[in-house]
């Protein structure tokens, strides 16, 4: 199992369309894609930041999932039109995390 943390930080003043667009609408369609978010952040100490965490069972599956969604003609016309004053996201980065043998995950999933 590989779970990637993912960290997006908006553009000055966009934060609350970029965590809309996210909830309206990247959510449902990676969920069409199988992509499994399993949880989301907003933190206090970085207002301009969203957090989210994924799920994928192999790194390869994650960038086959990646490919398929920066594909997604419903995606490419959403972002599109929610970017039409601008882009909303500024930067974004992605750390790639194995649980380790004294994780609380399932053994079965466990990386070492």
């Amino acid at each position: 199992m590989l779970q990637e943390f993912k960290t997006y930080r908006a553009m000055p003043g966009s934060i609350d369309a970029l965590m809309r667009r996210f909830r309206d609408t990247v959510l449902p369609i990676l969920k069409r894609l199988g992509i499994d978010v399993t949880h989301c952040w907003s933190s206090p100490d970085e207002p301009d930041s969203f957090f989210y965490l994924v799920t994928f069972e192999s790194a390869a599956a994650g960038k086959a999932a990646w490919a398929a969604f920066g594909a997604d003609p419903e995606w490419k016309s959403a972002k599109a039109a929610s970017e039409s004053n601008g882009p909303l996201l500024a930067s974004q980065s992605t750390i790639y995390l194995h649980p380790t043998d004294f994780s609380a995950l399932p053994a079965k999933s466990k990386a070492r």
